[in-house]
């Protein structure tokens, strides 16, 4: 997903920096209650970043529960910090950074059909607004899912007892129906991590983040029949590219 994001915003004109050391927003920590240890993963994001972020240089992130984090409980670890706050206001998803930061970019086409399920935090925190005048953009036919939570929920669907359950009844609401119900070229879209390790423990299918649909219209376009199982070519592992350093919460883009 990170060198698919790096490949587009690339493709957009931009420069691209990913940070070499492995840096987490400790949002699994937030959720356990374990606020000392959440807070030193967010000093070390601060402590890392600190040159970017004074420079005012936007932080695109690829999972909607770390740029939540940034928009929402950083500042109440730090409210006093001007780091925090920077940060807080530079945190863009892909989506909303393409909308906002590079309106000039136009991605190509591809006339797909689509299903697109909004992770939780994107929904309530960032809206799905962006997110769909980029499938608008890309000419995509795209179905929203009025799905509600997948039910995965980080570490929650995993829990035994209960939480399993509710996890599997969260997800066969609507979600998973309606991926299984999916015809095979059709494009499974989330950015959630939780979300697309939900649809592919649970259906005969894997659901690709919006990097990698706006890498599949650069690699693609509208070239030939759609393919069965579209996401297959996408979700598999490749080569890393060294020079971009190690894959981490955040990619800075400078113009």
């Amino acid at each position: 997903t990170a060198q698919a994001a790096v490949d587009v915003l690339e493709a957009a004109g931009f420069r691209v920096a990913v940070p070499k050391m492995n840096l987490c927003c400790g949002r699994p920590l937030y959720d356990w209650g374990m606020l000392d240890e959440a807070k030193g993963a967010l000093r070390q994001i601060l402590d890392a970043l600190k040159g970017p972020i004074e420079a005012g240089a936007p932080v695109v992130v690829l999972e909607p529960s770390c740029a939540s984090v940034f928009r929402d409980e950083l500042t109440n670890f730090f409210p006093n910090d001007e780091d925090a706050k920077r940060l807080s206001e530079q945190t863009f998803l892909l989506s909303e950074f393409l909308q906002k930061k590079a309106p000039h970019f136009k991605p190509p086409r591809l006339k797909r059909k689509a299903v697109a399920h909004g992770h939780c935090h994107h929904k309530s925190l960032m809206k799905m607004d962006d997110e769909e005048a980029v499938f608008e953009k890309m000419g995509l036919d795209v179905e929203i899912l009025d799905s509600g939570c997948c039910g995965m929920a980080g570490a929650f669907g995993f829990e035994r007892g209960d939480h399993y359950d509710v996890s599997i009844k969260c997800g066969e609401r609507v979600l998973l129906p309606a991926v299984r119900a999916t015809s095979k070229e059709t494009i499974i879209i989330t950015d959630g991590f939780s979300c697309r390790e939900q649809i592919a423990q649970l259906t005969h299918r894997r659901a690709l983040h919006l990097a990698q649909v706006i890498e599949m219209a650069m690699r693609e376009g509208d070239v030939g029949a759609p393919r069965d199982y579209p996401e297959i070519a996408y979700t598999q592992p490749r080569p890393r590219r060294l020079s971009k350093g190690a894959i981490a919460v955040g990619l800075i883009a400078s113009g």
